[in-house]
């Protein structure tokens, strides 16, 4: 594995260190007025999400990680696991549903997702950035709020609660931003 500065992480950079697996959320580089610069990485554990705030100084080596992603289409969920299929070996994997979160919802049959994976252990699971959902539920129009910018709530076939533009009624499709939980525009 590379080694890097202190002060070359960036956000998403996955390390090595104190013996696990540390993705770097948040990086932010220091200056005081004494004393060397250094770079503050609030870092969470890959394996059981786990926080950590350190201090790197840019005479700090650490270790880069790199991971293999892999595409892989999800099949079903049995007992609190998710079911993936590799497309080009057919092999399947069991995942549990916590690395989704709150956005397991958003998961589809046969979507494809990316799953990173540190030699043979998958870490990981993004869902693609944008899917298509329908409202269920959502207040009907009502005149003269449809050229303001004001947003009313929906809920939508997942179950997902959003806030949608006075315009979208019952039955409509949306695209529904999975990173940020939010209407992203008319299907």
């Amino acid at each position: 594995m590379p080694k890097i500065n202190g002060n070359e992480i960036k956000p998403g950079f996955v390390l090595d260190h104190d013996g696990g697996l540390w993705g770097a959320v948040k990086v932010s580089h220091v200056k005081p007025g004494k004393g060397g610069a250094f770079a503050q990485v609030e870092m969470k554990n890959l394996r059981d999400g786990r926080k950590l705030n350190e201090r790197f100084r840019s005479e700090d080596k650490v270790e880069l990680v790199d991971l293999e992603i892999r595409e892989q289409q999800f099949l079903y969920e049995t007992d609190g696991m998710l079911v993936f299929m590799d497309t080009d070996t057919f092999e399947q994997i069991e995942l549990s549903a916590d690395l989704l979160g709150d956005r397991r919802p958003f998961l589809q049959d046969g979507m494809k997702a990316q799953v990173q994976y540190f030699g043979d252990e998958a870490l990981s699971l993004k869902l693609p950035q944008k899917v298509t959902c329908r409202v269920v539920e959502t207040e009907p129009v009502q005149n003269g709020q449809t050229a303001s910018k004001s947003f009313k709530p929906a809920i939508l076939d997942n179950g997902v609660r959003i806030m949608v533009p006075p315009f979208v009624g019952p039955d409509e499709d949306v695209i529904v931003h999975t990173e940020l939980m939010e209407y992203s525009e008319r299907a």
